[in-house]
């Protein structure tokens, strides 16, 4: 009878959540915050934040000319080429160390993504892109590059999308904008290294010839987008060519040289290398309508600097009081999404005002939603869709076990679902077990789960330290075998659980249990 006790899957629940959940959707040191995108909090604060030679370049009050001239290597070689595109594919970057990885790029949601390979100038490099929609149309695509130094695509797309650090650019394909997910050079097993801001640019300009080549994709309508690293390389890919629509820029830096320099791995004794990967120095190259957009507590003074460096009028910078450089993201780039789907014109239309984004910033928080699989347990003769992220632990003879793969701090990565059959001695039905759960504690009332008899209970148990859980214990009967779906989570993650669970009980479906 151990179906009907919380107690052997409770204990689970507390070792459990330390045992099996090995990693996040990012790797991090010890203490220090995970994000999706390869990059800690801590990481990207001392790394697109200004760092201590920042206090060499305190801002200049004076004009676009002066800005600039102040290094007069870089402007130099900015005069000496007629545009970023022409002195981009002249000069030759030095790196000092080779560095790449051969991390394995995860198999995406079926339906959703697919694993493609495009071609570059080092050869062929793994991406995400959506799946054809199957309809017969074109639709317009945005290239998302994610922040972090790092050249790989992991599973981030369809990981939990934190609403105060939302890295994912999941909300433009989940309002039905599709998406391209590029990895670079030296990521993921490609050819080629980390060149740091200056080969990754010809990467997204392969991306986009990937992308436009595609028979459901509208060519005409292809945008660009990146958040911290990924919307410096987004910036760079903005003055290097026209091809974009538009250009989403979440926390761009403008010179960097101040920025995280441990992770250069070109030559730095090269002055050149910098004003090659520096947005400042080519903002007038800019052609395709281009927004800065950043949190007051982020990089705004990077941006600041940016607008006071050039009067193109296809630039657009905005500084979002009370935000950081993160908590832009997930607002923001659902107003972006917006746009874009409302863009149908035979040119860009698209105009953003400073009313629009603090409407947006000011929205309720969403409720995200998972990216569900079906998984069959065979051995319970039953089926149901569950959280892609998670995985099935049948180590147990006697218990199956569904947990996420990550241990983040929300009801996806938290929660636990263990799945259980039994019969009774001598016979039984649920009226008799009924009254047994409502003495334990349990809120019991009379359902059905995929067609067949059920039970459905409700209990708040507690651990020793006084902490409380949302246990939901369903019970299912199948002729004379019954199958137990019981979903334990703490307390304090109930809004997201309650129609996390639901969704998963709706989905069950049963075959014959064995």
């Amino acid at each position: 009878m151990k179906a009907i006790s919380i107690r052997k899957a409770f204990a689970l629940f507390l070792t459990t959540a330390t045992i099996f959940a090995t990693s996040s959707c990012a790797s991090s040191q010890p203490g220090e915050s995970k994000s999706p995108s390869g990059e800690s909090a801590s990481q990207q604060s001392s790394g697109e934040e200004s760092s201590g030679d920042e206090s060499a370049r305190e801002q200049s009050s004076s004009p676009k000319k002066n800005l600039l001239m102040n290094n007069a290597s870089a402007q130099a070689l900015v005069e000496s080429y007629g545009s970023f595109a022409e002195a981009h594919d002249a000069f030759t970057t030095t790196l000092a160390r080779q560095e790449n990885d051969s991390d394995a790029v995860p198999e995406p949601p079926e339906g959703l993504f697919d694993l493609v390979s495009y071609s570059s100038k080092v050869g062929d490099l793994a991406a995400y892109v959506s799946s054809d929609p199957g309809d017969g149309e074109k639709h317009p695509l945005i290239i998302w590059v994610v922040g972090g130094w790092g050249n790989g695509i992991d599973d981030f797309p369809w990981c939990y999308p934190a609403w105060d650090n939302d890295q994912t650019g999941s909300a433009f394909w989940q309002a039905g904008v599709l998406t391209m997910y590029p990895s670079f050079r030296g990521g993921n097993g490609n050819p080629g290294h980390y060149e740091a801001l200056f080969g990754e640019v010809d990467d997204i300009v392969s991306a986009y010839e990937y992308a436009a080549s595609l028979p459901y994709v509208d060519p005409d309508r292809i945008y660009l987008g990146g958040h911290s690293t990924g919307a410096t390389r987004a910036l760079l890919a903005s003055e290097y060519t026209d091809k974009f629509r538009a250009v989403f820029c979440y926390g761009a830096v403008d010179e960097v040289k101040y920025h995280n320099n441990s992770q250069f791995t070109f030559d730095t004794e090269n002055e050149d290398e910098f004003t090659m990967r520096s947005p400042i120095h080519w903002l007038d190259n800019v052609k395709s309508p281009t927004f800065l957009i950043e949190g007051r507590d982020g990089n705004s003074e990077n941006l600041e600097r940016m607008q006071q460096a050039t009067d193109n009028e296809n630039i657009h910078g905005y500084v979002i009081e009370g935000a950081d450089h993160f908590s832009t993201l997930a607002p923001l780039t659902r107003l972006a999404a917006e746009k874009i789907l409302a863009d149908t014109g035979e040119s860009c239309s698209i105009s953003i005002t400073q009313e629009e984004l603090d409407a947006a910033m000011a929205r309720e928080p969403e409720v995200p939603v998972p990216v569900m699989a079906s998984r069959t347990i065979d051995w319970l003769g039953l089926t149901l869709s569950c959280p892609y992220v998670w995985v099935i632990d049948d180590s147990d003879e006697e218990e199956t076990s569904l947990y996420s793969r990550y241990e983040d701090d929300n009801a996806w990565d938290m929660s636990m679902l263990y799945l259980s059959g039994f019969t009774l001695q001598g016979g039984g039905s649920l009226a008799d077990l009924k009254g047994q759960l409502t003495e334990q504690g349990y809120e019991v009332t009379d359902t059905t789960v995929g067609g067949l008899p059920a039970l459905d209970c409700i209990g708040r148990p507690q651990d020793d330290d006084g902490n409380s859980f949302y246990d939901r214990y369903v019970l299912v009967q199948d002729g004379d075998a019954f199958v137990s779906l019981d979903y334990i989570i703490h307390d304090s993650y109930m809004d997201e659980a309650v129609p996390l669970f639901q969704s998963i009980l709706d989905s069950v479906t049963f075959g014959t249990a064995q």
